[in-house]
This record gives C-alpha cells, structure tokens and sequence, in this order.
C-alpha cells in the first residue's frame, strides 16, 4: 500500500478517535458507523490500536450484503478482522443481518437490534462506488426513491449492478449522525467525486445526498 494512503488512514483514525473521545466526555455510550470494502482496512487497524475506553463505544455497518457472516462478501467479517482486536474487540458491534434467507423478510429484526444503539451516531464514515453510490444507495436500484425519502431505520436493497441483495441504513439515519465522513481512494474516485459537486441529480450519483452536509473527505492517491 502506498505510504500516502497509509498517512491518511492514520489521519482518519485520529480523527475518528478525537471525535468518540469529544462525545464520550458527556454520554455513556457513542456509536462509529463504519464502511466496508477494501479502503477501511489500514484505517481499522489505525483505530482499534487508539486508547479509547472501548466497551462504552457502539460500532455497526452503513450498510451490509446479505451473506453468511464467515462469507468474504461479508463487511461485518472484514470489521470483525481488522477493528475488533485487541483492546478494541470490548466495542458493542451490531452486525446487519440475521438468520432469515432475505433482507426483506430480516429487515425488522436487523432494525430492532440496531435501534438500541447510541443514536445519533458520532461518527459515519462512508464510503464511494465508481458509480456514485454510498452505504447501498445504488443509482439503478428500484428502492433508492425508498432509502432517500424514508424515516424508517433500514431499507432491503436488490440493484441489477450488484450480485447479493444487501440492506442499508436509510439516508435519513444515516444524516443525522454528528460528524460525517468519506474515506476514499483513487483518481477515478476523485473524478467521481468532483462530478458529484458539479450537479444536485441524487438519482444519477446518491453520494450527493450527503453532500449538502458538513463532510470530511479524507482522500489520497
């Protein structure tokens, strides 16, 4: 990996850790809203090696593909592997799936375990597709007018661009959270991302649902 993307996961963790530390200085518990993927991996290791008093803090996914958790499709296996270690494995971490086939028919008893975390979440690191898309709001997917307008918790997502049927939480949580996030990587992202700051159309590219709040880009070649 490249030294300049391993600073900025080292940058992104000490922010992060600045953050839940801010929070943690008035409530019992604080929630991290994680991305997964490949990108997060040097900034989860970054992270679970911070001093952080890691039983009070929350950590769940943006969204997950609806997998068996030893799959290695499986976000909450890659959070598992490389954030929950050490001191960090005492952190209270919500997986988004269940025992039921579908996210349809999983998507109530996913949203009742996740409702008992510490909302709002201090911090929702995202993360960006080739596409546009961020969490699992896909362009071409029948349910993003659903996961953008929504109030409800989790929306049950199938997209023609994607193999497994996944589940995510609505834009709505997701905004309400204290500090906002994205962590990528790549000049093809950067295009991606400039486009996005260029136009208002959240259909064409959803990531520009979270750009009209306050948002940290955390980028590197």
């Amino acid at each position: 990996m490249s030294q300049a993307r391993q600073q900025l996961a080292e940058q992104l963790a000490e922010a992060v850790f600045q953050g839940l530390q801010e929070d943690l200085n008035h409530q019992e518990r604080v929630l991290l809203v994680v991305s997964g993927g490949s990108t997060p991996v040097p900034f989860f290791k970054a992270l679970a090696a911070k001093p952080l008093p890691w039983d009070r803090v929350d950590v769940t996914l943006a969204d997950e593909r609806w997998v068996d958790e030893q799959s290695s499709d499986s976000n909450a296996k890659l959070v598992r592997e490389h954030l929950l270690q050490g001191e960090a494995s005492a952190a209270t971490f919500i997986p988004l799936t269940c025992s039921a086939a579908t996210p349809e028919e999983g998507v109530d008893e996913v949203a009742k375990q996740a409702e008992s975390l510490a909302w709002p979440a201090s911090v929702v690191i995202l993360g960006m597709g080739g596409d546009g898309h961020t969490a699992s709001l896909f362009p071409d997917s029948p349910e993003l007018t659903l996961a953008l307008a929504t109030e409800e918790l989790l929306v049950a997502v199938r997209t023609p661009s994607q193999p497994q049927p996944r589940i995510t939480f609505s834009a709505d949580r997701l905004h309400q959270a204290r500090r906002h996030i994205l962590h990528i990587t790549g000049e093809d992202k950067r295009a991606v991302l400039a486009k996005a700051l260029n136009g208002d159309d959240v259909r064409q590219l959803p990531i520009r649902a979270f750009l009209t709040c306050p948002l940290a880009i955390y980028w590197a070649p």
